[in-house]
């Protein structure tokens, strides 16, 4: 008999009803899965409970939103087991299963991690730690951590674009050099993202023939500061289309990347906080995580 691990986010917004949660653990139990469910209590707890687990059972579901599924990919990248990995996305923007095509409703992304096969993908590492789809820094990125969860729960992802406009209004440039091969790119940036996936930072989209998530490499988004009104509108059309053309923007595609700033920059790893530093290095671990879809 299979066993599986449900590890959940009480505080997800899709998570609020003790009935979703029973009709996710029927399922699994009709499916043949021998269930254990755990509830996570604190930040960092997902990673522990998987972490712990990773070696004992074949799968490891998570019910809860980008930080919570970074959360449990973390603890299993540390665990050095390979357990499947199944995501039923509960959170307000879930970027992560927009890019892998997951449904964004309990019973049929539950419905498909039973039935379906997994597939592999790569993981980025960030120093020491892990993320399953983005990186990032300056604008937008404080987006994802900062805005209230309530806020997120009632508006979803529009509560994302509010608080962007927020940070538009009081942007900030950030003096960086970034390595990459034998690339050297020096400039005062705005916004700056290593991702695996189409959508980034709940804001910014890329086009789907741009990304491959499993071709270990990462899409590297770097914006220069712009420094008049017609400057910034260009910035914006240009993420807002997926079109970096143009000179205000560096667009290219790397296995590792290293970031050197004047000051200590924070960053954000798949919308949760992580502090940075003057140096940072970004890598990806190739078909890492396998996941069903």
């Amino acid at each position: 008999m299979s066993k599986v691990l449900i590890i959940i986010n009480p505080t997800a917004g899709k998570m609020k009803s003790k009935g979703a949660l029973f009709d996710i653990v029927s399922r699994f139990c009709e499916a043949g899965y021998s269930v254990r469910v755990q509830t996570t209590l604190r930040r960092g707890h997902a990673a522990e409970l998987a972490e712990s687990a990773a070696g004992e059972v074949d799968l490891i579901v998570c019910a809860g939103g980008d930080g919570t599924l970074n959360e449990v990919i973390t603890g299993i990248m540390r665990s050095g087991f390979s357990p499947e990995v199944g995501y039923i996305p509960c959170g307000s923007t879930n970027d992560f299963a927009k890019s892998m095509s997951i449904p964004t409703t309990i019973p049929k992304a539950t419905a498909n991690i039973i039935e379906s096969e997994a597939a592999i993908v790569d993981v980025g590492r960030f120093n020491d730690r892990y993320f399953s789809y983005i990186a990032s820094f300056g604008a937008f990125t404080s987006t994802s951590y900062s805005t209230p969860q309530g806020m997120k729960n009632t508006l979803g992802h529009f509560a994302y674009l509010l608080a962007a406009v927020k940070d538009i209004a009081a942007i900030r440039r950030c003096h960086v050099r970034a390595l990459s091969g034998d690339s050297v790119i020096e400039d005062d940036f705005i916004f700056g993202s290593v991702s695996n996936s189409t959508s980034v930072a709940g804001v910014v989209k890329l086009k789907p023939d741009l990304v491959d998530m499993k071709d270990g490499l990462f899409e590297v988004i770097l914006v220069r500061y712009p420094k008049n009104p017609a400057e910034l509108s260009r910035v914006i059309n240009g993420m807002t289309h997926s079109n970096f053309d143009d000179p205000l923007f560096s667009f290219f595609k790397t296995s590792e990347i290293v970031f050197e700033t004047e000051d200590e920059v924070p960053w954000s790893l798949d919308g949760e906080f992580d502090p940075g530093g003057a140096r940072s290095v970004v890598t990806n671990v190739p078909a890492a995580l396998k996941i069903r879809k």
